[in-house]
């Protein structure tokens, strides 16, 4: 291997923490490598219009605002390579990141690769994502002013969603496939005593109905062994995040949900492999706050580079 077939950096995911973390390595004339997987984007590629992210009053469609960074961090040097990394060698530098097609080697690594929420895995959620189902209130909440919603889940998620949603929605609806909250005392404290929010126990999805968008949910009662249907405008699913950390098992530290492990919000276990983005944050996971991670950790990397030079 020469030394012309080590990049400075790589940049493993292509949403939001990845992009901006190519913009700024770009600029830094790193030459940065990006593993955008086959779907670039993430989560804001299945996102219509986003209203909170500044610098466009008028709101902005996820996968535009995706398309206008990829085209920002490629203006300033930032290769995107449509491959998946399967897995990586963290043991020794230059650092090895495997696809299905190559293998790459790196200097310094930053791992962008975000999380998934977890679905139900239904069909009609499926057929309805982005039509009236959800799984950011924070995202979309704006959108049902007056309207009824109902957020799935039992834990302290599902309580802030609710809460959050009360803001905006006429009714929500808490849909607990159990008779008892797995959340803290106080978020469910919080939930119970809004008047706004109702709570369906021991019921579980069976079908999401509608047309154009959501009209209503099929539900199971795991009690009576009844079906019944719910009549709702959107269905937000606060049942958790799965970090996309699978090719990095036993490569850095993880903590016990599977998100990497970070001191500082930027450095891994790991000299010269960084974070950004849902990948470390389980809390905020908003475009904004991994744009910011993605400047942190280029910045970060670049700084890292410098002293072993």
């Amino acid at each position: 291997m020469s030394a012309t077939d080590v990049h400075k950096v790589i940049i493993v995911g292509s949403g939001p923490a990845g992009l901006t973390a190519g913009i700024y390595t770009g600029r830094a004339e790193l030459n940065p490598i990006v593993l955008a997987g086959f779907e670039f984007g993430g989560q804001l590629m299945t996102t219509t219009v986003i209203e909170n992210y500044p610098g466009f009053p008028e709101g902005i469609e996820g996968p535009k605002l995706m398309d206008n960074m990829i085209k920002q961090a490629e203006r300033f040097g930032a290769k995107m390579v449509y491959e998946f990394v399967r897995s990586v060698d963290f043991s020794k530098s230059p650092y090895k990141l495997v696809t299905d097609e190559n293998e790459y080697f790196a200097e310094s690594v930053i791992i962008a690769t975000g999380s998934s929420p977890r679905r139900l895995g239904l069909e009609s959620e499926q057929a309805f994502w982005g039509k009236g189902v959800s799984t950011c209130a924070t995202c979309d909440g704006a959108f049902y002013k007056d309207k009824v919603v109902a957020v799935i889940g039992g834990g302290d998620s599902a309580m802030e969603e609710a809460t959050y949603l009360t803001k905006y929605a006429k009714k929500v609806y808490i849909v607990h496939r159990r008779d008892a909250f797995r959340a803290s005392k106080i978020m469910q404290e919080r939930a119970l005593n809004n008047p706004k929010i109702e709570v369906v126990w021991n019921s579980e999805v069976k079908e999401v109905l509608g047309d154009q968008f959501v009209t209503g949910l099929r539900l199971f009662n795991n009690e009576t062994q009844e079906e019944g249907i719910l009549e709702v405008d959107g269905m937000f699913l606060a049942i958790g995040h799965v970090p996309m950390t699978e090719p990095f098992v036993g490569q850095v530290e993880l903590d016990s949900h599977g998100y990497v492990v970070t001191p500082d919000g930027v450095r891994t276990s790991v000299d010269g492999v960084f974070v950004a983005g849902d990948v470390a944050d389980p809390v905020y996971r908003q475009a904004i706050t991994a744009a910011g991670a993605g400047c942190r950790a280029a910045i970060e990397a670049g700084k890292w580079l410098e002293e072993q030079e």
